[in-house]
């Protein structure tokens, strides 16, 4: 048995030491230009290779770390992984960057693509299949995205991303809204009224100006007469009815079969 040991230590030290003889691996890039390593990486890029073109990008980045082409290198391979469906790979590529540039003449396109990234996340083969709202899911990839959308608009009111930014704030705005009415919707129906009372105010406070705030006024007053709080009920109508005078809550209620007459 020992000596069944000893050949079997000998084989694999011999696999082992031998693994050292294989040549190594030929590096196509060796001797690469700065240009031609942007320019491959580019190529493949434009040909959906994103793979590749992270790797020309990392490989034109050590290489020749000061330039311009680093400085666009790391720009790209934010995109590439963006587009290979890596989006925390790619986040971080835009943090590093506005870290390390933050005065740079295309940081806007950065925060611009950050804020892109978080706002189209995928949802993954359930959301597809059940064709899943944003507002359904959850909200910390919608407020990184107004984030960095506002940091954009705020910085750099005049870059050519910022009146797309501002198009896509509105929808989060909304979005956000929505959540919480989902989450207020959930507890009406469980009689859990309190909560959803201060989920609903919760919007009407923080995104007054979204179109949420209409059923979030409804439902702080379906709530608050379910708790007997004839004051605050009355204070949440008062408003509802100033600025929707013609709601249609007030006839097909908040599942669109109860009347509003019946919270009385």
């Amino acid at each position: 048995m020992r000596s069944l040991a000893v050949i079997a230590a000998f084989i694999v030290a011999s696999l082992v030491a031998g693994c050292g003889l294989l040549p190594d691996a030929k590096d196509e890039t060796a001797g690469w230009s700065a240009n031609k390593l942007y320019a491959e990486a580019k190529d493949a890029l434009n040909d959906g290779s994103y793979t590749r073109a992270i790797k020309y990008f990392e490989k034109l980045e050590s290489r020749y770390p000061y330039g311009r082409y680093a400085q666009q290198a790391q720009i790209e391979i934010a995109y590439a992984y963006w587009k290979d469906l890596e989006p925390a790979s790619a986040i971080a590529a835009c943090d590093r960057f506005i870290k390390l540039h933050p005065n740079h003449p295309n940081v806007d396109y950065v925060y611009y693509l950050r804020g892109l990234i978080n706002f189209n996340e995928d949802l993954g083969l359930m959301g597809i299949v059940s064709n899943q709202d944003m507002t359904e899911r959850d909200p910390k990839g919608a407020r990184e995205s107004f984030d960095s959308f506002k940091e954009l608009v705020t910085r750099f009111p005049n870059s050519k991303y910022t009146p797309d930014a501002i198009l896509r704030m509105k929808y989060l705005v909304n979005a956000l809204a929505s959540l919480e009415l989902h989450v207020a919707r959930y507890y009406m129906k469980r009689g859990a009224y309190l909560a959803a009372a201060n989920r609903a105010q919760y919007a009407v406070k923080n995104y007054p100006n979204a179109p949420a705030t209409e059923e979030a006024l409804f439902i702080m007053v379906k709530a608050y007469d379910a708790l007997g709080l004839d004051d605050l009920r009355d204070d949440a109508e008062r408003v509802m009815r100033k600025n929707y005078p013609d709601s249609e809550y007030y006839v097909r209620g908040l599942d669109r079969k109860e009347p509003w007459w019946k919270l009385w």
